[in-house]
């Protein structure tokens, strides 16, 4: 391993955050790990990790962070893993400006803020590692994840274009690309969904009905379902490597889709995405 490293990561409260928080710890590196939740935080400074509360959606709970961060470090950061965000389902068109704009808050705008704030830190350094954590559905699009599609093919956008304009400033920026992973994510979907489409007048409420029920399902949803883990053994890579790589697929749906999408017509893929 190489040697310990200082890393901030956004959305800890469970599923991948936490995970991958308790293996870089247990590894030897110093976590600042972050929540929206005060009980969340409180939790995570009893498990004995640097903790701070962080709202994506929010600019002041980012700036005091990233303050509350660099002073405890004496200003420097080694890597960033931009990790918070969560998933609005329904219907392009049953989704509101105010819904979508919502999910983009965090999932996109706040993880920029975030971003921009620590790279002044980094570049006085000469170095450090920014890791986005994506999804394969920042490469291609599933029915009834609208929202969360846009916002992670916005972040991968985002994500490349940073790695190229900061190319030769020592500051390497890595994209991971899970699929299905066992988390909360769809408990906490399934919450949205159900405050924000009004599944019962829309023209797609047999299709929700389906969605439901497997938003509901307990345990692995659908095949080849990960445990976060895996995701965190890409983190460790990222922030470790000599050289990291500029992506990591997880899961194999990541690398079935990622090869499909540069082999096939965009209407053959679009008839087995179709299909998912």
């Amino acid at each position: 391993m190489n040697s310990a490293k200082t890393i901030l990561i956004t959305g800890c409260s469970t599923g991948i955050g936490y995970t991958t928080a308790k293996v870089l710890k247990d590894r030897g590196h110093t976590v600042i790990a972050t929540a929206r939740k005060a009980d969340d935080v409180a939790r995570l400074q009893a498990e004995g990790f640097t903790a701070l509360r962080l709202d994506l959606a929010d600019s002041g709970s980012i700036r005091l962070a990233v303050e509350q961060t660099l002073e405890s470090t004496g200003g420097s950061l080694d890597a960033l893993f931009n990790n918070g965000a969560f998933g609005q389902p329904g219907a392009v068109e049953d989704l509101s400006r105010e819904v979508l704009r919502f999910q983009f808050e965090t999932n996109l705008f706040g993880t920029h803020e975030l971003t921009n704030l620590i790279i002044p830190a980094m570049r006085r350094q000469g170095y450090g590692r920014i890791i986005y954590n994506s999804s394969v559905l920042g490469l291609v699009a599933l029915t009834y994840r609208g929202a969360y599609n846009a916002s992670k093919f916005a972040l991968e956008g985002l994500a490349d274009t940073l790695r190229l304009e900061l190319r030769g400033t020592g500051i390497a920026i890595s994209l991971i690309e899970p699929g299905p992973i066992l988390s909360r994510f769809r408990e906490n979907s399934f919450a949205l969904y159900k405050r924000n489409i009004d599944a019962e007048h829309s023209a797609h409420r047999d299709k929700y009905r389906a969605m439901e029920a497997r938003l509901q399902k307990e345990g692995a949803a659908v095949p080849f379902t990960l445990p976060a883990e895996a995701v965190a053994e890409k983190v460790v890579h990222a922030l470790e490597a000599k050289r990291p790589k500029i992506r990591y697929y997880v899961t194999f749906p990541t690398y079935l889709f990622g090869t499909l999408k540069r082999l096939l017509p965009a209407a053959w893929l679009d008839h087995l995405l179709i299909k998912v």
